[in-house]
């Protein structure tokens, strides 16, 4: 059965524009035109119209989708048991949440007595979890993760603020670089990505594939494609390509 593109926005929810852009741009293309130049879409675009959908959910830019889903190894079904998988994280930690906020309530008038580090359950523990497991699936070891957990539990304030600016100060001098074309590849870049490398030191030491995998946490992840895409549009594309340059040319 072929869908109008009328037909498709009435299904989906998303507006007739929207589609018209995601064919003008590449995005998603009809399955065909008709003899009257409408557009008609099939199961093949109407699956990977929800796979667009599922992604922007996550606050994925459209760029990094198009990417994504246009890839050779590209699986529908991978991609959709990920998606289930952040999912449900999220749900879990929304129910931690709820947890906490009923017994705030009760702890508030009265009726339960709450000890006050419950007060922040499901703020940081769930958040730093669902981090861990991106890394793993990016090639870190849990040895690696236990070890960077070991090097900062005695950090002070200071010693995260230090790192904080000097995180800004490197991003916000890879942002100037794209605003004055800079290639990754080229040499100005390259030394920032590698205090980038530097800092990343403090935590833990990446190899090759692990730097990479480092990368692509940041761009599968939408607290973090969140984070880049306010700092620059495009920064996120921009460090993980400048990222992938520097493993192959520095690191084993």
């Amino acid at each position: 059965m072929a869908y109008t593109v009328n037909k498709l926005a009435k299904l989906s929810g998303i507006s007739v524009r929207t589609l018209h852009y995601y064919d003008e741009t590449g995005l998603l293309k009809p399955a065909y035109y008709g003899d009257n130049n409408y557009r008609y879409y099939e199961e093949e675009q109407l699956l990977m119209l929800q796979q667009i959908l599922f992604y922007r959910e996550l606050d994925m830019p459209l760029s990094e989708i198009q990417r994504i889903i246009s890839s050779d190894d590209f699986n529908k079904i991978e991609a959709l048991q990920s998606h289930k998988k952040i999912l449900e994280q999220g749900l879990n930690r929304s129910q931690q949440m709820i947890q906490t906020i009923d017994k705030t309530i009760s702890h508030l008038r009265g009726k339960e007595k709450m000890k006050l580090e419950e007060i922040f359950h499901g703020f940081n523990d769930e958040k730093q979890k669902l981090y861990e497991n991106f890394l793993v699936d990016s090639g870190v070891s849990q040895d690696d993760i236990n070890n960077c957990k070991d090097k900062v539990k005695n950090w002070k304030k200071e010693q995260w603020m230090e790192n904080k600016r000097e995180a800004d100060t490197i991003y916000s001098e890879l942002a100037a670089a794209i605003n004055n074309h800079r290639d990754p590849s080229s040499r100005e870049v390259q030394l920032l990505i590698k205090k980038h490398y530097q800092m990343t030191t403090n935590f833990w030491t990446p190899t090759k594939e692990t730097y990479i995998g480092l990368s692509q946490l940041y761009c599968s992840h939408p607290d973090f494609v969140k984070f880049y895409d306010d700092i620059h549009p495009k920064l996120l594309t921009f460090l993980v390509e400048a990222m992938k340059i520097f493993s192959k040319n520095e690191l084993s």
